[in-house]
């Protein structure tokens, strides 16, 4: 037999092979492609996913996901900030565990927590889940649902597309008392730490805080910054004191309501514009301004105005896959929740 038969028999024989694998994983329900190792590389934080998890137990999952996100985030593009926040606030209580969706009679869950009152698009996920139980009951959980909804919601608004490898399960426990957040008010050395105790590094802090090019915040989170920062009636000297006449004709001194763009002059677009305010002392939050204080943050705020954001986007994207693997459940841990707001 010639060496190009016996290949193209070997060929042919590996082809039948998968193929008798792909059905055999079709008749039992376990998905066996591509599984997505841990990014995180910290051994207290186990679990793999696998960007195929649902492709014989839901295969229009994916399709349902985007359509859906596709039908509110086009129509109201402020969700896909409000959504990608919600992702956030997710993984770093508890992990990535859909436990930020949980209600509670007793108003004592994670989305009673101050920090949690100003979240918004519950009616998406709802409505994502809801399609999902229709077709496929019992199947996907909310914590996947936050996930690619946080992705699909980010390229709406044409934002950079990242990869969400799925098999997440869903958490039955939601403490108020536990959603403890990285705040506004931080400086980085906290803010570092934040990080690091969810597998996180500072690259991913400054590369994720590029979030805020999208969105906006309220008078209330920044009056006392631009007012009243030492109780003198002055202004944190970490802020372009241009910038600050511009937010107190906007806010005065008793308004929390009005809104405020994080990104001003590009705050529909997602863009690196961010990191060019950042760097021009333009930060809205004191967690932004921190950035400017650290030699990795800054190194990176930097190179992102000088480059014009040209590896913001990949950053962004690998720095995503890194928090959507935080204190995962996997296996026979959690639930499936039928729907995402109570415990089955």
């Amino acid at each position: 037999m010639s060496y190009a038969r016996l290949l193209i028999n070997t060929m042919l024989l590996f082809s039948l092979l998968e193929a008798m694998v792909m059905e055999l994983s079709r008749v039992v329900g376990v998905s066996i492609a591509k599984p997505y190792g841990n990014p995180l590389g910290n051994p207290r934080m186990k679990g793999d996913l696998d960007l195929d998890y649902y492709r014989f137990k839901c295969p229009q999952m994916e399709s349902i996901v985007h359509r859906v996100t596709f039908q509110y985030v086009s129509r109201r593009p402020t969700l896909a900030p409000a959504l990608l926040r919600m992702h956030f606030h997710d993984c770093f209580v508890r992990g990535c565990d859909g436990s930020v969706l949980l209600k509670s009679p007793n108003k004592d869950a994670e989305r009673d927590a101050p920090p949690n009152l100003t979240l918004k698009g519950f009616e998406v996920i709802d409505a994502v889940k809801s399609v999902l139980e229709r077709n496929c009951p019992g199947v996907v959980s909310c914590a996947d649902v936050i996930a690619l909804v946080a992705r699909d919601a980010v390229s709406v608004i044409r934002g950079p597309w990242w990869p969400v490898p799925l098999g997440r399960r869903d958490g039955r426990i939601s403490r108020l008392s536990e959603a403890n957040l990285p705040s506004p008010f931080a400086d980085v050395k906290t803010l570092k730490n934040n990080f690091l105790v969810k597998g996180l590094n500072s690259k991913d802090l400054v590369v994720l805080s590029g979030a805020h090019t999208i969105g906006v915040s309220s008078c209330g989170l920044i009056s006392s910054r631009i007012h009243n920062f030492t109780g003198k009636g002055d202004f944190d000297p970490a802020m372009n004191p241009s910038y600050v006449r511009a937010l107190k004709k906007r806010c005065k001194p008793t308004d929390v309501r009005t809104p405020v763009d994080m990104d001003p002059g590009s705050a529909r677009k997602f863009d690196s514009h961010y990191f060019d305010i950042v760097a021009q002392k333009k930060g809205l939050f004191i967690s932004d301004s921190a950035l400017l204080n650290d030699f990795v943050t800054k190194s990176y705020v930097q190179t992102q105005v000088q480059t014009r954001g040209a590896s913001f986007n990949r950053d962004f994207s690998d720095s995503m896959v890194k928090l959507g693997f935080i204190q995962i459940l996997t296996g026979k841990k959690g639930e499936i929740r039928r729907n995402c707001a109570f415990v089955n």
